[in-house]
Order: structure tokens, then sequence, then C-alpha cells
């Protein structure tokens, strides 16, 4: 967006805009426009001690950039000779256009200078005169649109919010029959045999038995606890002897299952099904 203006003795660090503004309070490089704070390419290339054109060929490249804090108000105006054209830039986008900017000493220094200007031009501001907006229709649909938008904003907040928490009530009750498992098995010392643990996970001892074999929690052969599975906390070893017809007196190892093992045999169990089902746990 351009707009020509055309001054006489206008310092070229001043954008036209301002002087003519009835609406404009001022420091040295910042100027307030309808409640705005703003400064210019020009007052930052004067600043800076650099040529515009460099500050302008800034403002072009990056546009995208600056237009994140606001629209970028290019301008031009005229002296009597070619028109110079210059952009106004708000506190946000001053300050970003300076970092792209050499880090001189004299860079330095002008960003104090503006940030203080900044800082005193909007503490200076008067306060806003409600009674004389309402006798302005474009400043009073202004304040409307605005709320209008706020209002919109936070129903889209409250739309949202209301969503997680229902999604978040769901995944409790979801979880809640798995929570009460894990906090009625896990702490006990108690163990379970196979025939005992699958019960409490829904299913049969010989099923069961059979998927302890396959994930290697017991021996194929003789259904004997691994000794990993043993270290891990998940199986005990009840040991017993019987007299056989051949061998004598012979020790078995029978797998027990803790309570740890059974939230991790539940979990397993859970996946298994899934799997097969082809859906998610």
């Amino acid at each position: 967006m351009h707009t020509q203006l055309n001054t006489g003795n206008t310092p070229n660090h001043v954008a036209t805009r301002f002087v003519n503004s009835e609406n404009v309070s001022r420091t040295e490089i910042v100027s307030l426009v309808d409640g705005e704070a703003v400064t210019t390419t020009l007052a930052i290339a004067a600043g800076c001690e650099v040529d515009h054109a460099s500050v302008i060929k800034l403002a072009r490249t990056y546009q995208s950039d600056l237009q994140e804090f606001g629209l970028l108000d290019f301008k031009s105006e005229s002296t009597g000779g070619r028109p110079t054209e210059f952009a106004l830039l708000n506190e946000q986008q001053s300050t970003l256009i300076l970092t792209y900017m050499r880090n001189s000493a004299i860079v330095r220094e002008f960003k104090k200078r503006l940030v203080k200007g900044f800082w005193r031009l909007v503490h200076a501001k008067p306060a806003f005169d409600y009674a004389a907006a309402l006798n302005d229709p474009r400043t009073l649909l202004a304040l409307l649109t605005d709320n209008v938008k706020k209002v919109v904003a936070l129903e889209a907040d409250n739309t949202e919010l209301s969503h997680e928490n229902l999604m978040l009530e769901q995944k409790v009750a979801a979880d809640a029959p798995k929570t009460a498992f894990f906090d009625a098995v896990t702490v006990t010392h108690e163990t379970y045999s196979v025939a005992e643990a699958a019960k409490l996970i829904g299913t049969g001892q010989n099923r069961l038995m059979a998927f302890l074999r396959q994930r290697r929690w017991v021996t194929i052969r003789k259904n004997e606890p691994m000794q990993s599975q043993i270290e891990s906390g998940y199986l005990t070893a009840k040991l017993s002897t019987f007299e056989h017809p051949e061998n004598g007196k012979t020790i078995v190892s029978t797998p027990r299952v803790t309570g740890k093992g059974l939230t991790k045999l539940q979990t397993l169990w859970a996946r298994r099904e899934a799997d097969l089902l082809g859906g998610p746990l």
C-alpha cells in the first residue's frame, strides 16, 4: 500500500503523515498516531547512520516476517524531487528489522534510544475517550467488531477446552478398570498360580500357559519359570517333590505369577487381543 505525500520542510526521518495528523504525539524517533506508537525506516536509517535504501530493502526482503506483527504500511513522500519510499513500523516490526542489521556500536546505541522512545511514548498515551468514541460511528464500529472477534475467540477456546475435557473424561473412564486392576495386584505380595492368573486376565489356563511358553516366560518342555522372568520380578518358583516310579524323588519347579507379573501379563494379553482383532490397544 502506497500513499503519495507532499511536504515542504519535513525532516527526512519523520513520516509526513505524522506531521499532518491531529492525533499525533512525538518523541525524537517515535510517533504516536491514532493510539499506535510507530517509527519509520527513515528514522532507523538516520539513527543507525546507514543509507535509507539499505533499510527499505530489508523491509521489502523480510516483508512476510515483519507482517507477522501487523500490516506493513509503505508510503512515499516528495520534497520537490524524486519521491522517497519509506515504511511505517510498529515497535515489534522495528525491533525485528534491527536484528537483521549488523550489530555495530552505532546500531546498538540506536536500539536503546528506540526502546526508550517507544516506552516513553506508550506510557504517555492519554486515556481513551470513550464518550468521544461513542459519538464516532467508525470508531464505535471498530470497537464492536473487535469485541465480537474476542467473543468468537473465547467461544472457540471454550469449545476446544470442552472437547479436551470430554476426551480426558472418556480416557479416565476407559482406564478405570486397568487402574483398579493395577492397584489391586501390583502392591500385593501374594502370588498366583497360572490357573488363577488366567481367570483374573479372562482366559483359560492352557491358553495362558501356551502364551507363557511363546513369550519365553516358562520353558517349553517342563513349563518351569525362566530365570530372566524371576529376576524381573514377574514370576517365582514353587518347588515341590514327588516319587517318580523310575527316577525316585524328583524336584518340580512350578511357576507362580507375582502381582507385578500379573499386571504385565494383562498388558501383554490385551495387546495380543488387539493384534488379533487388527485394532489399537
